[in-house]
């Protein structure tokens, strides 16, 4: 898990993204490692080439475009040492010979480097300021401190560097080295990186860059040298590189150990998609089901902090592309999305208690419980049954986690619906998601996902009475395309949940064309004369991205003035996200009397579903603030610290 801070201004911090930290626990091999740097750390990043082109063609408009591409080329040349490598400097004479874990820099003379630094220099002091002139200054004498004296050439850099014997035996080859060296040469803590500050926040954020890419380099640069090792002399420095933590350890074991004695895997059969014998029919559920349900109440417990646009741009990743505050609402329709310290668990309880207590039920009236998430860190006991225990449940007909992601309510419903049949008693539905701490350096998750959870409790209606829930669907599978389309964990994206656009827009279309397909076909169960889409009053989806669910509504035959969005102020909350929109458009007035609603879901593992149910505003529990839930569960939620952020990057 990779979690937030709260620095001392008040700020959302991720430190993922600045500090290039890997989870080397993921990964067995240099073609593994070659496309987490690739997509990580060489992408987007220039070369000295590169800027050199720009400068001298008048490509830069402004001084921040030059500060940016100085910082992503500067975190490409230590793509390996920045996750991988201690560098500490060491007296040639200290440095051990024949250890496999100490190794030196295997370093080539950068070439043109001399015309590159000028051509910045000059380049950088001819450009007008973009925001700030004095900040932007002070970047730049932090980015080009370490611009203007490096050494050596960065394309070809071996991952794995050579060791201290190896290079002993390549007594031509060429390494860095010191004729002195300040231990207590000045970096930056990790607290005062965390506490950058800046009212722009692009600037923020390369302030954080600047400031982790100076503590790569902790020597008076300018007195570094290439030297061949064989001329290094007793008192000359050198830097010796270290494993980074017993995790890099581990790796370079491993690679070795396969370059000894290589195995390939055969290569995974891709099996054809095939659409199903026959159909699957809607449950229509009062002519399927003995016992109707009855939704009696419905709650909400939110992130307890705003995680705006600009908290998005001033945490950027040397790995994203350009992007501002607004060109983020503009792509998705969020200009904020909700974090929780709170753990996963916690949120689920607040929101279970608050939906008992509107309901009037008492826990030994439950039959059963479901937890709908895709984001739990808790596998045994499972939410569900840690819920049952911490709501003082003796025993239950089932208590059970449901891994269905953005589809979750309609997959949740239907499992309650069917369990109603055995029970003939309440079950207490939860659906909730905490992406907060799973997201890290990949910019599409972090600008689309955020924490939250939704309390329902779904009754027995009474005999003969046609209840809430009218039209339960549920989907799964489809291309393997699109059923990898959103992963996690993903080790190629360091075990990050990683969405792909294209496949996630296909099965999108996909489902909502079959579902408006079904619902034209069915009739409505009140009024047979028409259908049951034209029986639908509002149109509440799963809160995905506004703009691509408007765009593909309208092609599917909807009206953008009849779909409900939350997605604005809440973001993506997958499982949550239907039950909190039903829960807003309450608030909103959107809906104001009982109300017939169409709740499509569709995402990852390319499930779907959807359920067309009446919402009456009564069911609505009161919203409480974070922390008035009632009484903090067992295991007590602690709020992330400086500590636990080095503890969680291997410092």
């Amino acid at each position: 898990m990779k979690p937030f801070v709260i620095n001392r201004h008040g700020r959302l911090v991720f430190p993922a993204t600045v500090l290039g930290a890997l989870d080397f626990s993921v990964l067995d091999t240099l073609d593994q490692l070659a496309a987490v740097i690739g997509r990580d750390f060489e992408s987007k990043a220039p070369t000295g080439a590169d800027i050199l082109s720009r400068v001298e063609s008048g490509a830069y408009p402004h001084r921040f475009a030059l500060l940016r591409d100085l910082g992503q080329n500067l975190y490409w040349v230590n793509r390996y040492a920045l996750p991988m490598f201690d560098k500490r400097p060491t007296r040639w004479r200290d440095v051990p010979r024949h250890r496999s874990d100490v190794f030196l820099p295997l370093l080539t003379p950068w070439e043109d480097g001399d015309r590159k630094v000028a051509a910045v220099e000059r380049g950088y002091a001819d450009l007008p300021a973009t925001w700030d002139a004095e900040s932007e200054d002070r970047i730049f004498a932090l980015l080009f401190d370490v611009f203007g004296h490096k050494r050596h050439h960065a394309t070809e850099l071996p991952p794995i560097p050579p060791t201290v014997g190896e290079m002993l035996d390549r007594p031509d080859a060429l390494t860095l080295v010191l004729p002195r060296h300040d231990p207590d040469y000045r970096v930056f803590s990790l607290p005062e990186i965390l506490d950058a500050d800046d009212g722009v926040p692009e600037l923020e954020a390369l302030q954080r860059w600047s400031m982790v890419l100076h503590n790569q380099h902790p020597w008076e640069r300018a007195e570094a040298a290439l030297r061949p090792v064989g001329e290094i002399g007793d008192d000359d420095f050198v830097i010796a590189y270290h494993p980074r933590g017993r995790e890099v350890a581990a790796f370079i074991d491993r690679v070795r150990d396969a370059a000894d004695d290589p195995v390939v895997p055969a290569p995974r059969p891709v099996a054809e998609a095939r659409p199903p014998v026959r159909p699957y029919p809607p449950m229509r559920v009062r002519e399927v089901f003995d016992v109707t349900a009855r939704l009696e109440a419905l709650s909400v417990v939110r992130g307890e902090l705003v995680c705006t646009n600009d908290d998005v741009i001033r945490n950027s990743s040397f790995s994203w592309s350009p992007m501002t505050a607004a060109e983020i609402a503009a792509k998705t329709g969020i200009e904020q999305r909700r974090y929780t310290a709170r753990p996963i668990e916690q949120l689920a309880l607040d929101a279970a208690r608050a939906a008992l207590g509107h309901s009037g039920r008492t826990a030994e009236e439950i039959g059963a419980v479901i937890v709908a998430t895709c984001t739990s860190d808790r596998l045994i006991p499972s939410i569900a049954c840690w819920l049952s225990g911490e709501l003082g449940m003796l025993q239950t007909h089932a208590s059970v986690d449901l891994v269905a992601a953005c589809a979750g309510l309609p997959y949740g419903l239907s499992e309650a619906v069917r369990l109603l049949q055995e029970v003939r008693r309440p079950v207490l539905l939860v659906c909730v998601e905490k992406f907060s701490d799973k997201i890290g350096s990949v910019r599409t998750s972090r600008m689309i996902f955020g924490d939250g959870a939704a309390g329902l409790v779904v009754g027995p209606a009474e005999a003969g009475e046609p209840g809430d829930v009218h039209v339960l669907q549920t989907y799964a599978s489809g291309p393997g395309s699109e059923v990898n389309s959103i992963v996690w964990p993903n080790p190629e994206f360091d075990n990050d949940i990683t969405v792909y656009g294209p496949e996630v827009k296909s099965l999108v279309r996909r489902y909502l064309d079959q579902m408006i397909a079904e619902l034209t076909e069915q009739r409505d169960p009140d009024e047979p004369g028409r259908s049951l889409l034209e029986g639908v009053e509002l149109i509440v989806p799963h809160q995905a991205n506004k703009t691509m669910i408007v765009d593909l509504a309208r092609q599917a035959g909807l009206a953008e003035e009849q779909l409900y969005f939350d997605i604005a102020e809440m973001g993506n909350v997958s499982a949550a996200s239907i039950p909190i929109a039903l829960y807003d458009a309450v608030r909103d007035g959107v809906i104001g009397r009982p109300t017939r609603v169409f709740a499509p879901g569709f995402g990852a593992g390319a499930v779907g579903g959807y359920a067309v149910l009446t919402i009456d505003p009564a069911v609505v529990a009161p919203e409480r603030t974070a922390g008035a839930e009632g009484p903090t569960a067992s295991r007590v939620p602690m709020a992330t610290t400086s500590d636990d952020v080095r503890t969680a990057f291997g410092e």
